[in-house]
């Protein structure tokens, strides 16, 4: 059994669920290890000072090593969560690589997360998402290290994937035609529950070694849910008719033609919500006893999370888990040579404001505030990606007024960011290349500033070349004006005299 102090190693600490345990276990008395394939990530998190944050893969044993040297609890908190072919290899070698590397390091615990899966369903008949999920676990808990899997069906919380699905579709339809899944029995479960169950997973006994069912006190339907959550919002109430022919495929196509979650998670969702996930024990509550109201109620989470989302106070979401390339990737810092050829659009402004103005505009851009050009360019390109399983323009921001590194932004991804002067965008659309987008906000005296835009694209192969210049002629409208526009909307966020609002979406 962990006691406070204890090291405990966290995997996925960029992911939805890891981001918001290492703060949970540092409050209770845990010294915290993050592992990540890019440290630079967590730089900005609030805690990032509070832990130790090395580079590390769960499919690389030479850096799990170094890794796992003196931790008493680590944390298996990743997936390749993807319905691609070979995600289910991928999750089964990482599991075996970090199974092997924990006992090696002679670890205490590991302490999984994964599905729940339907009583009396055979494996081989799950969806791949909870087939996967399932094999990793038996894997952990077959490694020789004492190993608790967690089995969680839906989450409900602010920013999660599911809590995202159900608040778009119910807010934007109110009258849907929804796949026959909707009348599924489902057993959710809030995230503070889910936090609170994996805290105290790090004390339990070490000949605790099995699988534990957690979930809320409440059996619901998919419709059930999305009923509630419009009662809680104060929406009228949904007219829900469901259609047997809809397939988890087609589920997921129309998933991601409403919602921001895009089409590439939204299959394994929808697969998955095909079964009913209902706890069939509650053994957890002997280990980690449940408290005055707890676990959650359906309603209360709901409530809890809808707060969060009005409130701008969501610390983590189910976009915080995608990862943008590899490290080999060139940076756009980079010389043409380094990685053949870098087509660039520059654009300077000088703008009748300071600095930190300007500022203020660049790092409030997307999300609800848009692109301060073209409308309907932007829109068109978020759609067309969409409709490739791209993660299109809706997934917004995390924040409406602050970013750090690693924050998704429609469908870019903050990869650097110096607070008054640089913010540079990664691009995470469907590309035949690699995209940046660069905005820096540079003084030039007299309480004036200078905006200074650079877009940035690595083709790949002939077709990244030809895309490059089928877009070109469009840069002086789309660029251009977002250069035009920003300056102008600093300009006069720091004019003293009412200003005429201008075009900035």
């Amino acid at each position: 059994m962990a006691s406070d102090g204890a090291v405990c190693l966290v995997t996925g600490a960029t992911g939805y669920i890891g981001g918001r345990l290492v703060p949970e276990l540092l409050a209770a008395g845990f010294r915290v290890r993050c592992l990540a394939r890019t440290p630079e990530k967590l730089r900005d998190q609030p805690w990032a000072q509070d832990v130790e944050i090395v580079r590390g893969d769960v499919t690389d044993a030479g850096s799990l090593a170094p890794a796992m040297a003196g931790v008493d609890v680590a944390y298996y908190l990743v997936h390749a969560l993807t319905s691609g072919a070979g995600f289910e290899e991928t999750d089964r070698r990482a599991a075996t690589v970090f199974g092997d590397a924990a006992r090696a390091a002679g670890i205490g615990r590991i302490v999984y997360l994964g599905g729940l899966t339907p009583a009396g369903v055979p494996e081989r008949e799950l969806s791949p998402h909870l087939r996967s999920r399932a094999e990793v676990g038996r894997i952990l808990l077959e490694s020789g290290v004492p190993t608790a899997v967690l089995r969680a069906a839906v989450i409900i919380g602010s920013g999660s994937a599911s809590f995202e699905m159900l608040r778009y579709l119910t807010e934007r339809l109110p009258v849907m035609v929804t796949p026959s899944w909707v009348s599924t029995r489902i057993q959710p479960i809030a995230v503070r529950d889910v936090l609170r169950l994996l805290v105290g997973a790090a004390r339990l006994p070490r000949e605790v070694n099995r699988t534990f069912d957690i979930g809320g006190p409440d059996i619901v339907t998919y419709r059930d849910m999305m009923q509630r959550y419009a009662k809680i919002a104060h929406l009228p109430h949904r007219l829900i008719l469901p259609v047997p022919m809809l397939t988890p495929g087609l589920s997921s196509h129309w998933i991601g033609l409403i919602t921001p979650v895009p089409r590439s998670l939204a299959r394994p969702l929808a697969e998955s919500l095909r079964y009913e996930v209902v706890c069939a024990e509650h053994d957890i509550s002997r280990y980690v006893p449940d408290g005055p109201g707890q676990p959650f109620g359906l309603d209360k989470a709901l409530e809890l999370a809808l707060q969060r989302v009005r409130e701008a106070r969501v610390t983590t979401r189910w976009s915080s888990a995608s990862v943008p390339g590899v490290p080999s990737d060139p940076l756009p810092s980079d010389p043409d040579w380094a990685g053949g050829s870098l087509y660039t659009d520059v654009r300077v402004r000088a703008v009748d404001a300071p600095p930190d103005a300007l500022w203020r505009v660049i790092e409030g851009i997307g999300g609800d505030h848009g692109w301060y050009s073209f409308p309907l360019a932007w829109a068109v390109r978020g759609w067309l990606d969409r409709l490739v399983g791209g993660v299109g323009l809706r997934r917004g921001r995390r924040d409406t007024d602050r970013l750090r590194v690693g924050d998704s932004l429609d469908f870019w991804r903050v990869e650097e960011i110096e607070p008054g002067r640089l913010l540079r965008l990664r691009a995470e659309m469907r590309l035949p290349g690699l995209a940046w987008l660069e905005m820096y906000a540079e003084p030039s005296g007299a309480g004036r500033s200078r905006y200074r835009q650079r877009a940035l694209f690595h083709p790949r192969g002939l077709l990244g070349h030809a895309y490059w210049w089928s877009v070109w002629p469009f840069h002086s409208v789309v660029f251009g004006g977002m250069a035009r526009n920003i300056a102008r909307t600093a300009a006069a966020a720091a004019s003293p005299e009412p200003a005429r609002p201008t075009a900035a979406r």
